[in-house]
Parts: structure tokens; sequence; C-alpha cells
């Protein structure tokens, strides 16, 4: 690089070069037990910084998978360490000068008491959610309900980037909510075993009692219960929910679960200010064929990603992904987990 901008640093050029950062912390969440791993093992082997990896103690088994297969490569001894325990268990993993990156990814109360105590080293939050999908007047009926329903219950709904919010233009409001209602209660609820299942198991029953109870509060304070509810177990209805009020935690909170609370909007200004009223801003979803909505969604919804004629589910392992306020620090995807592994080391060279 050119660094004579001034007569002072004439005959002065400049290079740099990311080098790794050093040793890494990696703790990792229950719900997608190998992909999340990988997006922040891959990074890390790929710049070479060492690392520990805590997966989480309920579906280890995919991070073991993936240090059986590191553990037959020509890698260094000590470049990773993959230990199992429980969440009390490593405290080291946050607390220990020696690591100089934490990368967290699971429920914000857990991913901000951390990074308290993490102390002088760079931290990675990728939290919670209550991801918002707005459905403009334009949108096509078919395609959006199709999306909307994978978006709101694939994975049991325990997805950070689940569909929980869904806001329709006034103008199709009733009939969306229809085609909506009928395809959820399509859906089959039961043994994931079976190929027909489309709604599994939540990851314990108290957390499908958790949520069952959310339900419960929202129908008791005004909210209408569309279909689903049911529960048994730890297998939890798909369910849809109208005119709850916005102090129930269904709309404050990150339910993570199969459940979305329906809303109509008159203005897409209107929208916006719903999308952003939450303490999360991780992704948001927006059908709408306007070219000016999009942007204006782009330039003003108060989250880490727009998605544009598709549910805030999507993802891709290359994209930079991570949110805004409550719902972290930071970015993955491989070229920005990257550059947070990896600082720039400068060299100047004197010519003259």
């Amino acid at each position: 690089m050119n660094l004579e901008i001034s007569p002072r640093s004439r005959g002065y050029r400049g290079m740099y070069r990311r080098v790794p950062i050093g040793p890494c912390s990696f703790i990792s969440p229950f719900n997608f037990p190998l992909n999340l791993v990988a997006h922040k093992v891959a990074p890390a082997l790929a710049v070479g910084c060492p690392f520990v990896l805590k997966p989480a103690s309920r579906t280890p088994i995919g991070a073991l998978i993936i240090g059986e297969i590191l553990s037959e490569t020509d890698l260094p001894k000590g470049a990773f360490s993959i230990l199992p325990c429980h969440r009390d268990g490593p405290e080291l993993f946050t607390t220990d000068d020696r690591l100089k990156l934490l990368s967290f990814t699971g429920s914000p109360d857990v991913g901000w008491a951390l990074k308290q105590k993490a102390g002088k080293k760079k931290v990675v939050l990728k939290l919670g959610g209550s991801a918002a999908c707005i459905v403009d007047e334009n949108a096509d009926l078919e395609d959006t309900v199709e999306r909307l329903v994978i978006g709101a219950f694939y994975q049991s709904g325990q997805s950070c980037i689940g569909v929980q919010r869904i806001i329709f233009h006034d103008s199709i409001y009733d009939q969306l909510k229809a085609k909506l209602v009928a395809a959820t209660q399509a859906l089959i609820t039961g043994d994931p075993k079976n190929e027909s299942t489309f709604v599994g198991p939540m990851i314990s029953n108290r957390e499908a009692e958790r949520l069952a109870s959310w339900i419960g509060s929202a129908v008791a304070s005004g909210g209408k219960l569309l279909c689903g509810g049911g529960r048994d177990g730890a297998l939890l209805e798909a369910t849809l929910l109208e005119d709850v009020p916005q102090d129930q935690q269904l709309c404050t909170h990150e339910a993570f679960g199969p459940v979305a609370v329906l809303s109509r909007f008159h203005s897409f200004d209107e929208a916006i200010d719903e999308v952003n009223n939450s303490v999360f801003g991780l992704q948001v979803g927006i059908f709408t064929r306007d070219l000016y909505r999009a942007q204006q969604a782009w330039d003003d919804a108060e989250v880490g990603g727009v998605v544009i004629g598709d549910v805030p589910s999507w993802r891709v392992d290359n994209m930079p992904y991570g949110g805004v306020k409550d719902s972290g620090l930071g970015r993955e995807g491989i070229r920005f987990a990257i550059e947070d592994m990896t600082e720039i080391r400068l060299m100047v060279v004197r010519t003259k």
C-alpha cells in the first residue's frame, strides 16, 4: 500500500497480511450439531488457529465425528481438542487468557454472561432471535405459504432464525391466514424416524412445557389460537396464534419451537416498525415484488440480514451471518469467521 500521503511519509511503503489470532475457544449449540460445529472448526483450520471445542451436552456426537476425522489427518499434536461436558463445566473455555477468541452459539442469557467473563479475548456471539417475516400485498400467496410453513416449523421450530412473527398486509390477511392454517394443520407431528413426519419432538420435555405455557399465557391474555397448541411430552403441535398482546413472551422472547404469531399491517412503515419492535435483530424475511420496499427494508430493518422473497430462515455457509442488538456480535460465514480469527500485521519499508 502506498503510504506517501504527505511529504513526511515520502519514501515509505507498507504491506500487511493476516496472521492467526491464536488458540480459540468454541461452544456450539444442540440444534444443528454438525453444521454449526463446522462453521467454527473449518475457518480455524484454514488459518492455523488451534482450538478447543465444547459441543452441546445433549448432542455431542456430530462434533465427535468431526474430531475422529481430524484425528486421521496430519494436523500437529495439540491442534484441536473436543471436550464434551455439561454447560456448567467448561469455565476455562471462557476465562483462560491463553485462549484469544471465544466463539459461542446459543442462548442470549448464556452468551452475554460468557462475554462478561471473557476478559481481554475477542468474543463472537451468535445468539437468539424472534425472526419476523413481512408479507406484502403483491406476494405470491401459494409460494409464500409453502415457505412460511418450512420457516416456522422445520427442525420443530428450534432455530434462531425460525419464523416466529408473521406480518401480513391487511388486504390479504384473511385469505393468507386461511391458507396458512390449512397447511399447518396438514403437518404430521410424531416420530421423526417416520418419513411422513414433519414436526418431531423438541429437545426436552422441559422445553416443550415452557413453550406450551407461553401459548397458554398468550391465549389467557386475549390471543386467539388458530391451530395446534397440543402437547404430548416433548412433542408440541405446530401452532399458530393471532391477536397476541405485544407484552406476551411469544412476542418479546425467543420461542425456539414450533409456534408463530400472526399480525397485520396497513402501511409498509408499520411493518418495519413491528420488525424492529424486538430486543433481537438477526434476520428478517420480506415477501414483496416492490423494489423500493425491498430497499427500504434493507435500509431500515434493525437486523443482520434481510432476505427478499423468502423466509428469514434461509442461510448458506459463505454468507455473512449474524445479528445486532441481543442477537449477538460479529459474523460467521467462512470469510468473515476467518477475519475474526486473524489479526492484521503491518510491515513498513523505508525505501529512501
